[in-house]
C-alpha cells in the first residue's frame, strides 16, 4: 500500500485551514472535490483520518498521514533549493512556542532565517509544558518545550533556563505586603495568572506555604498584556527577566522575594535530515543559549 501524496497534502491542507470549504479555495477545487479525495484517502489506508467537527480534527492515523505530507514538502523544498531549481514553492514551517519565548527572544532567529531563505512561519502559542504534543500529533516540525525526554521521532537540544522573578509595583507590594510577602498577605493579595492552565504562580505559593485558600486571579492570556497587568498594579506575577529588568532598574517594580522559579528549556525538531529545518535549530539554538539562563 502506498499513500498518494496529493491526498496526503489535501488533508494537511484540511487541517491548517480547519475546515474543508476554507481547503477548498486554498486548493483552488470544490469542497465536494476535497470530501472525495479524503474519502478516497480514507479506503487507500484502511483508517478514519478525519473528524468532520468545526474546526476538523485528525485522528491518530491522519496525524501520520500529515505528518508524512509535511515531511515531503519540506523534503520536496530542500531537493530544489539544492539543484538551484528557480521558482521553488516557498517552505512553510509550522513551529511551536511558548508565550514568553516567542514575546522576548524567538522571532529574531526567525527573522535571519527569513531574510535569507524562502521560507515562512506558522507558529503555534502554547504553554511550555504542552508544545510536546503538538510535536506528537504532527501538528508541528519543531517545538520550544520544557520537556526534555525526546517525543518520539524527535531529538532534542538544550537551551537554557527561562527565570521567572516574582515582582510587583511599589504601591502594589506598600498595600498588601506592608509587612513582607508571608504566606498570610499572600493568601489575600491578588495575583496575574496567563490563563487557567498557567501554575507558576502556584507554585510559588506553595514554595511560600499558601497551601489553602484561593487568592482573587486575574487571567490575562497574552504575555505582553500580562507583563503590562503586573506594571499597572493589577496584582504581583512572576515575569521572566527579560520583561521585569526594566520595571526594577526604573524603581517602578519590586521583588517579593529572591526565589525565582527556573523552567529549563528544550528544542525538540523532528529527526529529518533537512537542511533548513537544522538552519532554523541551529539559529534558535545559539539565540537562546545567548539569551537564556544557564546556557
Amino acid at each position: 500500500m502506498s499513500i498518494p501524496l496529493d491526498l496526503a497534502r489535501t488533508l494537511a491542507v484540511v487541517v491548517e485551514e480547519g475546515t474543508l470549504d476554507a481547503a477548498a479555495r486554498r486548493l483552488h477545487i470544490t469542497p465536494s472535490a476535497v470530501s472525495q479525495r479524503l474519502r478516497t484517502l480514507e479506503d487507500r489506508v484502511g483508517r478514519v483520518v478525519l473528524v468532520r467537527s468545526k474546526p476538523v480534527r485528525t485522528t491518530e492515523a491522519g496525524d501520520a498521514v500529515v505528518r508524512l505530507a509535511r515531511q515531503l514538502a519540506l523534503l520536496e523544498h530542500d531537493a530544489l533549493t539544492a539543484i538551484g531549481a528557480e521558482g521553488g514553492a516557498t517552505a512553510s514551517l509550522p513551529l511551536a512556542v511558548n508565550a514568553d519565548s516567542l514575546a522576548t527572544w524567538f522571532l529574531p532567529p526567525l527573522a535571519r532565517v527569513a531574510a535569507a531563505h524562502a521560507v515562512v512561519f506558522d507558529l503555534h502559542r502554547d504553554d511550555q509544558d504542552f508544545t510536546a504534543g503538538l510535536l506528537e500529533s504532527g501538528t508541528v516540525m519543531a517545538a520550544v518545550t520544557s520537556r526534555e525526554a525526546p517525543v518520539a521521532g524527535c531529538r532534542v537540544r538544550p537551551l537554557g533556563i527561562l527565570r521567572y522573578e516574582p515582582v510587583a509595583t511599589v504601591g502594589f507590594a506598600a498595600r498588601w505586603f506592608a509587612g513582607g510577602a508571608d504566606a498570610e498577605a499572600l493568601a489575600k493579595a491578588p495575583l496575574v495568572d496567563f490563563d487557567r492552565r498557567d501554575d507558576l504562580q502556584t507554585q510559588w505559593l506553595a514554595r511560600r506555604g499558601v497551601v489553602a485558600g484561593d487568592p482573587p486571579r486575574h487571567r490575562v492570556p497574552a504575555s505582553q498584556d500580562f507583563a503590562t497587568a503586573i506594571e499597572l498594579g493589577l496584582g504581583w506575577g512572576l515575569l521572566p527577566g527579560f520583561q521585569s529588568a526594566p520595571g526594577l532598574e526604573a524603581g517602578t517594580l519590586v521583588r517579593l522575594a529572591d526565589d525565582a522559579i527556573d523552567v529549563p528549556l528544550y528544542w525538540q525538531q523532528w529527526n529529518l535530515t533537512s537542511p533548513l529545518l537544522d538552519l532554523v535549530a541551529e539559529e534558535v539554538v545559539s539565540e537562546g543559549r545567548r539569551r537564556l539562563a544557564g546556557a
